[in-house]
């Protein structure tokens, strides 16, 4: 059984369940264990608290089927709200579409109910250990931060290398720059790389998540306020614009500032010059801006959300961050890179390594979270590991929701978009993993004609029309004209066909005598 001890100290743990007999059995289930429970009775309840209380939890247990808001709902927002805290699901319901379904919103485990005390323990465990050392990797990262360069960005993508150079052009000036593109395509390193390639690479890099910050805080938090400027005003603060003065902020999500706010913003940009809440005069502020939308700010502005002039103001040096799906070339060597960092600092320097069929189903999968998903999978996965390679087995979200039977054609798809060498790392990643998936593919699936070669080129046309042949006549129990319609021939071209072969109709996995 695990124990309080296994657990590694008490971790908060919020239940989000309507039904109070399940909330009662689940908290004395979970308190067993010695962690501290906080309970909500619906999911909008439990939202709000995470909303208020967002560093507090360690992990949520959260129940699938419950009224005003479903868990899938819940995990829906909490996902918006960009929280990182793991996820237990727990429903009535076991089957795979909802097993699906959870884990394509994010959640980190499934369980059914009734769910015994060990099993929900064992989960918790699971959790902890993932968001203990997701917390420490975050704060090692952060504190490696400051030095990111243009080196640090991993690509072999026409695209993304297009992005670096602009991104390379804009740090020779300090002109305002807007880095479009989906969450989680990596922005906030573009613009970390663009201040350090810039003469304010030593100064403050201030970065300020404008969707993250409640309404009425906005101004206070990005311009300051002085003591006693609203209730609550105990004391002077200073905001970002002042912590970042001499080098760069960067306003992540700027299209979801308040239009309130954006006309102060205007000023900061046009006069450079701030006005603290409560202030009676204006400051001065040097600081170079970069911002960020996942937005079309066009449109936004057209739908009279994003003022006009602000828009013009900041949009002087647009850069479009591909998404990962468009750059699938990437994928291979950013798994690589991720799981060597993580076993690193992990498994105590004992890097780990990947196999060809892992880099095949993540290859194939079009990562809707982009790299930012991509580099959480491989941290859990490495995290909860127990031997020294990565396997398709430690990604039991993305296989869920792309079937093996997808994976090679899907490959063959993006081998042929990209251009891939087979003389370079990329080429032969691919390979690697086309050859294992043709593999598992030859073995798991009477019903699948493979598109490429164990070698991971492409088949020739004779090959796959005479194995489709084959495998409609045996589909078909040799009738014949049932079979030509099918394949959409004339008999006398089938037959024909088998003749060209050498297939016996009566037995068509055999060559004719």
């Amino acid at each position: 059984m695990t124990g309080y001890n296994e657990l590694k100290g008490a971790g908060q743990i919020l239940v989000v369940e309507d039904d109070p007999v399940q909330r009662r059995l689940l908290k004395n289930a979970i308190e067993r264990h010695g962690h501290v429970v906080h309970q909500a009775e619906n999911g909008r309840i439990g939202l709000e608290m995470v909303k208020r209380d967002s560093g507090l939890f360690n992990v949520i247990v959260l129940d699938l089927m419950m009224p005003e808001m479903t868990g899938l709902e819940f995990l829906d927002a909490l996902h918006e709200f960009g929280t990182q805290i793991p996820v237990i699901v727990q429903t009535g319901q076991g089957g795979i579409e909802t097993v699906v379904q959870a884990m394509r919103a994010g959640a980190f485990d499934f369980v059914v109910k009734p769910v015994s005390p060990e099993r929900i323990a064992t989960s918790i465990s699971n959790a902890m250990k993932l968001d203990q050392r997701e917390v420490k990797a975050r704060a090692g990262r952060r504190s490696r931060s400051g030095s990111v360069g243009f080196d640090d960005i991993v690509s072999a993508s026409p695209a993304m290398l297009r992005v670096i150079d602009l991104a390379q052009r804009a740090a020779q000036s300090n002109i305002p720059v807007v880095l479009e593109g989906e969450s989680g395509v990596g922005k906030e390193l573009v613009a970390r790389a663009i201040q350090s390639g810039g003469d304010r690479s030593n100064k403050p890099f201030v970065t300020v998540n404008c969707g993250a910050i409640p309404h009425n805080l906005v101004e206070s938090i990005l311009f300051g306020h002085e003591k006693g400027a609203f209730t609550g005003a105990t004391e002077r603060h200073i905001g970002k614009f002042m912590e970042a003065d001499g080098g760069t902020i960067f306003l992540d999500e700027i299209g979801d500032l308040p239009l309130d706010v954006q006309v102060k913003l205007l000023r900061a940009v046009q006069q450079g010059e701030i006005e603290t809440v409560g202030a009676r005069t204006a400051h001065k502020v040097n600081v170079r801006l970069i911002s960020a939308t996942n937005k079309d700010l066009i449109e936004e502005v057209k739908n009279g959300h994003f003022r006009e002039d602000l828009y013009y103001r900041l949009n002087v040096f647009p850069i479009t961050i591909p998404a990962l799906r468009k750059r699938k070339e990437d994928i291979p060597h950013l798994v690589r890179v991720f799981a060597d960092r993580f076993s690193s600092e992990q498994k105590n320097g004992r890097r780990m390594t990947v196999n060809a069929g892992t880099l095949a189903l993540l290859t194939a999968y079009d990562w809707p979270g982009n790299i930012r998903q991509l580099e959480n999978a491989i941290f859990r996965a490495v995290v909860l590991a127990e031997g020294p390679e990565l396997t398709e087995a430690d990604f039991p979200q993305i296989a869920a929701q792309l079937p093996e039977y997808e994976v090679i054609d899907h490959l063959a798809l993006v081998a042929d978009n990209t251009g891939l060498n087979p003389e370079d790392g990329y080429g032969e990643d691919f390979r690697a993993s086309m050859g294992e998936v043709h593999h598992r593919l030859s073995e798991t699936s009477e019903n699948a004609i493979a598109s490429v070669n164990p070698a991971g080129d492409v088949r020739k046309l004779a090959d796959v029309e005479e194995e489709l042949i084959r495998f409609a006549l045996k589909f078909y129990r040799g009738q014949m004209s049932q079979v030509a319609r099918k394949l959409g021939i004339g008999r006398s071209t089938l037959y024909r066909k088998l003749k060209d072969y050498g297939i016996d109709p009566d037995n068509p996995q055999k060559d004719a005598a």
